[in-house]
């Protein structure tokens, strides 16, 4: 069997990172895919905020995901919060064939709540790792991706012009002075 593994936090926790480092030491064949919604980096790459990069696949609809499942030992997901809920099934089928399926992505939207199919791919893996960012304003771990725009779209692409890191602490103080 194969197993699912999910690497979750807020923003600039340092997911893509992990992805590509467990990705990499694996020594492993694998194939990457990213939502064609993400549209900070070139398309067929993902890259992390300390510049480590990766060759992916930039697909709309994650079923496109098992035209691979007899052809690599790792697939990885970067970004799976942006997907349709359709990535737990196929993260359950390929896990089922012997696949290791990594899967990384933001837990939380910018309002708090559980993120897309995040939660249930949680609830799924054999492995969570949640990572966290350093708050922008306490220093403390961060949990948050504050949105600092004004934007109430579930979904909005953006770096750090956009979104800061916030510890819970942060986080509340900014939704009481709102």
């Amino acid at each position: 069997m194969g197993r699912i593994e999910v690497i979750c936090g807020s923003m600039f926790s340092g997911k893509t990172e992990e992805l590509i480092n467990r990705i990499k030491s694996s020594n492993k064949s694998f194939k990457v895919f990213k939502p064609d919604v993400d549209t900070r980096n070139k398309k067929n790459i993902i890259e992390s905020h300390s510049k480590l990069k990766i060759e992916a696949t930039t697909i709309s609809n994650p079923n496109e995901i098992l035209k691979y499942k007899n052809k690599f030992h790792i697939i990885g997901v970067d970004e799976a919060q942006f997907f349709s809920h359709d990535i737990v099934d196929v993260c359950n089928i390929l896990a089922n064939s012997g696949v290791r399926v990594i899967v990384a992505g933001l837990d939380m939207d910018y309002m708090g709540k559980p993120f897309g199919p995040m939660p249930f791919l949680m609830a799924i893996a054999e492995d969570v790792i949640k990572v966290h960012a350093v708050c922008s304003e306490t220093g403390d771990p961060a949990l948050y991706s504050y949105r600092r725009v004004k934007n109430n779209e579930t979904i909005m692409i953006g770096e750090k012009k956009e979104y800061n890191p916030l510890s819970r602490k942060a986080y509340i103080s900014k939704l009481t002075k709102k």
